[in-house]
């Protein structure tokens, strides 16, 4: 099961469809809290972020992460805004495994979404 951390009805759209033509599941947090309680709950193989999104405080979300020994460990991948610089670097010194571009997101989300099945 991958983990998508995003409020965004486009990009759930883009995420749930890429997932069933690779034969994956997808589950949607739609708060940080809601998220780490679905981490805890089933460990997801992948957690993906959509780090424009304050809803769900993706950078307090990933150091929530970070800091339990259980979460710490599993894989991230975050898409941005290829223009804000600042946050792909506080991402990045934050532990996010992988930041995207939101059109290279877009891209390579079946090879992304296929490669942690």
């Amino acid at each position: 099961m991958i983990l998508a951390v995003l409020d965004d009805l486009m990009f759930s759209s883009k995420i749930r469809t890429a997932a069933a033509a690779v034969g994956t599941t997808v589950e949607f947090a739609r708060s940080s809290a809601a998220a780490l309680e679905k981490m805890r709950e089933r460990p997801p193989t992948l957690v993906i972020f959509d780090l424009n999104c304050q809803r769900t405080d993706p950078l307090g979300t990933l150091a929530a992460m970070k800091q339990d020994a259980a979460l710490a460990s599993m894989p991230t991948v975050g898409f941005v805004s290829h223009v804000q610089t600042d946050l792909i670097a506080a991402a990045r010194q934050a532990g996010m495994d992988e930041v995207l571009a939101r059109s290279a997101f877009t891209t390579q989300l079946g090879e992304i979404l296929s490669r942690q099945r």
